[in-house]
């Protein structure tokens, strides 16, 4: 296996900013987030299950998941949250190892992008390595009713159903802080791909 870098943040922290910028310098990229759509995609492997657990109001005309409606339902009902990521995570996770594994001898190191990755319990078995994308709370609000056009309180409900920014802060071996323009992002990045490679044994 690759030396592995756990890459996580809370919502509209700008993960997959820098995951983009880490990319460019040659990392190896698996994201739990494109798996999961890719899984609950039309067609998706996920999608059988989801219709059993969920009904057929919770599948869209086009065969996906209706990410809308399942969201409401996992926000309002703690237990369907918990069916649902019982249901999703398995499969997330083989995917994801399945990735990383295969990303050996072709990428210095691999990136596991994991937004939740704090609140698994054993998620310092799973990467050699976590960094943390950090920004104010506000910051993040803004980002996410801009990008997607939810309310504010529905963000700052996203936001609370995640692991606290303190508790982040603390498991983080690496921190990116994304608070200003993504201008101010890439000697971050530049220095910590330095700092990856050494920790892989592949320092140029």
């Amino acid at each position: 296996m690759p030396y592995i870098v756990g890459l996580t943040g809370g919502i509209g922290s700008g993960k997959s900013a820098v995951a983009d910028l880490l990319a460019a310098q040659g990392a190896a990229i698996v994201d739990t987030d494109a798996i999961a759509h890719e899984l609950t995609g039309p067609g998706g492997a996920a999608i059988p299950e989801v219709r059993e657990a969920f009904g057929d109001a919770c599948i869209a005309p086009d065969g996906a998941m209706d990410r809308r409606k399942v969201r409401g339902l996992v926000f309002a009902d703690p237990a369907a949250r918990k069916r649902l990521e019982a249901l999703l995570h398995p499969l997330i996770r083989a995917e994801s190892e399945r990735r990383i594994a295969a990303s050996t001898g072709a990428a210095p190191y691999a990136v596991h992008v994991v937004p939740l990755l704090i609140e698994s319990k054993d998620y310092r078995s799973r990467v050699d390595r976590v960094l943390v994308v950090d920004c104010a709370e506000a910051v993040q609000v803004e980002r996410v009713k801009q990008r997607s056009g939810l309310a504010g309180d529905e963000v700052r409900r996203i936001i609370a159903a995640q692991a606290p920014r303190a508790a982040r802060l603390a498991a983080a071996d690496d921190v990116v802080d994304n608070s200003g323009p993504i201008s101010t992002l890439g000697a971050q990045v530049e220095a910590l791909h330095a700092r990856y490679l050494a920790l892989a044994g592949k320092g140029r």
